[in-house]
């Protein structure tokens, strides 16, 4: 079993995988591939709008919740 310090993750966030996706489906559009492109762009689209409602309720949650550190 290998050492949790010695283990490297790339954490890849959900934004990130969203603009992987629209820059596939540009690509695929200027090459001629539509059925590629519009996949793409329906995936990326979806992304966005998980990570809008993720951002948005955990940006309520922070405002909402707790003592302030002043």
């Amino acid at each position: 079993m290998k050492n949790s310090g010695q283990m490297k993750e790339k954490n890849v966030g959900l934004l990130a995988w969203a603009l992987v996706f629209l820059v596939v489906a540009i690509v695929a559009a200027v090459f001629g591939f539509r059925g590629i492109a519009s996949a793409s762009a329906a995936i990326a689209r979806v992304l966005f709008f998980i990570f809008i409602i993720v951002f948005v309720v955990l940006l309520l949650l922070g405002l909402l919740g707790g003592n302030s550190p002043v």
